[in-house]
């Protein structure tokens, strides 16, 4: 088993990785707030529509301004800070892994105009937390069906 330590901490990764009720709490808060109106209508946009494989795709689908604008940057910055408490260690990777397979939906959507859309925005740490949360959740499904996040991937990459 490895083990991290520092004059301040000594923990094993079995003990990093268990879940809490605090990372139970925060699921539950954040299915709550994937609910509200409003996102929930983003979302269905989101999955319904997003299918974007350039940044001229990206440009007429969602201008700046648009209603497509504002659901395509509610869901992503969702999905961006939920993923920002799983890289700042404050919520359990598997029990996320285990109940927000849309987050690797929306990572799905987003890689194809990643790299274009950081130069754009001059922005290289533009959904960060979301792509590497995103790795680790494919790398997650890999090890449980080496076919699974492929097969995920063909179904909803648009």
């Amino acid at each position: 088993m490895r083990e991290f330590s520092s004059r301040e901490f000594s923990v094993t990764l079995e003990e990093m990785s268990k879940a809490t009720y605090d990372d139970v709490n925060l699921i539950l808060k954040l299915y709550e707030l994937r609910r509200e109106d409003k996102m929930r209508t983003a979302r269905g946009w989101f999955v319904a529509n997003f299918k974007c494989k350039s940044m001229t795709e990206f440009g007429q689908l969602c201008p700046a301004g648009s209603e497509a604008n504002a659901f395509m940057r509610q869901v992503t910055s969702y999905w961006d800070m939920v993923s920002s408490f799983v890289t700042a260690g404050v919520l359990n990777d598997e029990l996320l892994f285990q109940n927000a397979r849309e987050l690797l939906l929306v990572w799905i959507r987003m890689e194809p105009i990643i790299a274009d859309l950081r130069g754009a925005y001059k922005d290289p740490s533009n959904m960060k937390n979301l792509e590497t949360v995103a790795k680790s959740y494919a790398e997650y499904l890999n090890n449980a069906s080496p076919e699974a996040y492929q097969t995920f991937k063909a179904r909803v990459g648009g």
